[in-house]
Formats: structure tokens, C-alpha cells, sequence
């Protein structure tokens, strides 16, 4: 069998067993975010910054349906000549950490993208979110890293190949910016009323953050 079939095989085969209570969650939380006027952050590194970015694009305007709000969406990874600066004077796993110092709020929503789940600069921001009261999804890979126990909602993609595990952090960021907008057209109460904070949030209290791991 040619590697690409085997690559698409095993492709399926991860798509298939996808946390879906997980997913649900997160789309959940964003819709929450949506209705009380939070802010929301997406960050990464290599192929999860593109896809952090990707993922404000979609959310931003993907998302949107006329006559209710809109979400507010900001990439930490498309500010370059202040994203090198913090890099340049405070170090590259600080990065995410110094912007989020500035803007973030509590009940904002920070999602950290790391496919090994070990980025320092991502597991720094995550540390802070959870330090001021966001609330904080993970989406890796692998075992999930130290990220997975130190977010509120974690997706994991069950594979331990990383190119797969980025192809389907991809595949999520769409089906959950879809679920955001198909769902903000039939809200299931009166959308200028506070949504509550969906249940089952809470995975674990913030760890060390320090780490080697890209």
C-alpha cells in the first residue's frame, strides 16, 4: 500500500475517534463567550500559529449572523513587530504570556494550540489566562503534554504523528466555527439574555510551565 494511502487510512481512523464531548464543550464555551461580550484569544507555534490565525479569521467573520453579536476575536500570533520585540527583550517563551498581560480579561477565553502539548510559550499564556479567571481550551495531540491538565476544555487528537495531528486541529477549527453559527441562528433562550457558563468545565489547576518541547 503507497504512503498516501496509509497516511489517508490513518487519517479516518483519527478523525473517527475524535472526543466529541470535548468538542461540544468548546463550541459551547465560545457561544457563552458570544452572547456576554468576552474576548477571545487563539495562539501558537510553526503550524499551530497558522492555525491560530486561521482560526480568529473564522470566528471573526465565518460566524457571523446578522441581528446577533459578534465574536470578539484576536490572534496572538499576527502582531509581528510586537511579537519579535517581546521575543527580542523578554524571551521567545513569553511571547503569548506579555500580550495576554495587557488585554485579557476575567471570563475571556484563551485557546492554546500545541500539538505535543509542551510549547513553553503556550503553557505560559495558559498559566496567566487561568491566573486572571479566562477560561481555557487546549487543543493538542500525542498524550496531550502538560497542556492537557492545565486547561479547562482539552481536545485531543488521538495520534502521535504530528503532521496528522495538525491536519485535524484544522478540521476542528472549522467544525467548531461552524457549530458557532448554526447554533448563535436557534440560541436556545433569548440571546440578550447572559448565557451560563456551560457545565463541566474544570480539568485541573495550573502546572509548571517551564519545558523544552516545541
Amino acid at each position: 500500500m503507497s504512503v498516501i494511502q496509509d497516511y489517508l487510512d490513518d487519517l479516518k481512523a483519527t478523525l473517527g475517534n475524535l472526543p466529541l464531548g470535548d468538542i461540544e464543550r468548546a463550541a459551547e464555551v465560545l457561544l457563552h463567550a458570544r452572547f456576554n461580550d468576552r474576548q477571545v484569544f487563539t495562539l501558537g507555534n510553526g503550524g499551530s500559529a497558522a492555525t491560530a490565525s486561521h482560526f480568529a479569521c473564522d470566528l471573526g467573520k465565518g460566524t457571523v449572523v446578522p441581528g446577533y453579536p459578534r465574536l470578539r476575536i484576536m490572534a496572538l500570533t499576527d502582531n509581528m513587530p510586537l511579537f519579535s520585540a517581546l521575543a527580542n527583550d523578554y524571551g521567545y517563551e513569553h511571547v503569548f504570556a506579555e500580550q495576554l498581560a495587557s488585554l485579557v480579561r476575567p471570563g475571556d477565553v484563551v485557546i492554546g494550540i500545541s500539538g505535543s502539548g509542551n510549547s513553553a510559550n503556550v503553557l505560559n499564556a495558559i498559566r496567566l489566562a487561568r491566573e486572571v479567571g479566562a477560561t481555557t481550551i487546549g487543543m493538542t495531540g500525542f498524550d496531550g503534554g502538560k497542556l492537557k491538565d492545565m486547561v479547562d476544555v482539552c481536545i485531543l487528537v488521538p495520534s502521535h504523528c504530528m503532521e496528522k495531528v495538525e491536519d485535524v486541529h484544522l478540521v476542528l477549527e472549522h467544525m467548531i466555527s461552524t457549530a458557532v453559527r448554526e447554533r448563535s441562528k436557534n440560541p436556545s433562550q433569548n440571546p440578550a439574555e447572559a448565557a451560563p457558563m456551560p457545565p463541566n468545565i474544570g480539568r485541573g489547576s495550573p502546572t509548571c510551565s517551564c519545558c523544552d518541547d516545541r
